[in-house]
């Protein structure tokens, strides 16, 4: 008795080593963990003579959350996150999920973050990090050429 095997494509991961800029600085080597939420308004179009409700899709939204290992050395975490949150205007983010030229197997996502969170402190014997979780303003591009 024979078996046929087939060959499945596998794109698979595990993130270690995602690529992270903020305000054009590249935060990778003190990226914890990084992800991107998106959420769109759902807004009721039921009308008359429905029995079901029906719904359209709104504004869309999202936000940036990281975790970072802190510096507190001038151009680096601490010194760049607060002088955006001081500024109160946006800056400019990419993030892919493998720290390599963009691909369409790597895609890299652009959008602008309001750094409207910042923080400083922490726990005698643990690693000083800032876990925040920024507003996505306007829209979200997904580029695949390198």
């Amino acid at each position: 008795m024979a078996f046929a095997f087939l060959e499945a494509t596998v794109s698979e991961f595990i993130y270690d080593d995602a690529y992270l800029t903020i305000n054009s600085v590249d935060f990778s080597d003190h990226t914890r963990s990084s992800q991107i939420n998106g959420t769109g308004d759902t807004q009721d179009s039921t009308a008359m003579g429905k029995t079901a409700r029906t719904y359209l899709m709104g504004l869309l939204d999202g936000t940036l959350d990281v975790e970072l290992n802190d510096d507190m050395a001038s151009g680096s975490v601490d010194a760049i996150l607060y002088a955006a949150y001081k500024a109160r205007v946006p800056v400019a983010v990419a993030w892919r999920p493998v720290n390599t030229t963009i691909a369409t197997t790597n895609p890299e996502y652009q959008f602008n973050i309001l750094v409207n969170q910042w923080n400083v402190g922490g726990s005698v014997g643990v690693i000083a990090t800032k876990t925040l979780s920024f507003q996505i303003t306007d829209t979200t591009t997904r580029d695949t050429t390198p």
